[in-house]
């Protein structure tokens, strides 16, 4: 099987802290994956906030990071196996972030590096 790294997008700072019933709901989502033993590392959630982030440019030049009024900033991660990439697409339409904030989901495959 192959590992793919779900990268989620939120649109909105407001939707960064969701419900408890959100949360929960997000939860049996993983909890679903992990039964089907697909579940390679539940991720981590990312921060948007000041101070948080730094960014480091090509030239070495260090800047400040993340900028949530950029269009959509990347607040967390899962990585899952599957045969395919089409079967993680349909891992991810499964997220109930779609019905909960919007926001998109990229699904990139891992390179592993033995």
């Amino acid at each position: 099987m192959k590992e793919f790294v779900l990268i989620f997008r939120l649109k909105d700072i407001s939707d960064f802290r969701p419900t408890p019933e959100q949360m929960q709901e997000r939860m049996n989502w993983l909890t679903g994956i992990a039964s089907q033993s697909k579940l390679v590392d539940k991720g981590n959630t990312l921060l948007p906030f000041a101070g948080s982030a730094k960014i480091v440019k090509s030239n070495k030049e260090v800047t400040d990071g993340v900028y949530t009024e950029n269009k959509e900033f990347v607040s967390g991660y899962v990585v899952v196996k599957s045969e395919t990439i089409d079967e993680a697409v349909e891992i991810a339409k499964a997220n109930p972030i779609f019905d909960q904030v919007g926001g998109n989901i990229e699904i990139r495959e891992v390179l592993k590096r033995d």
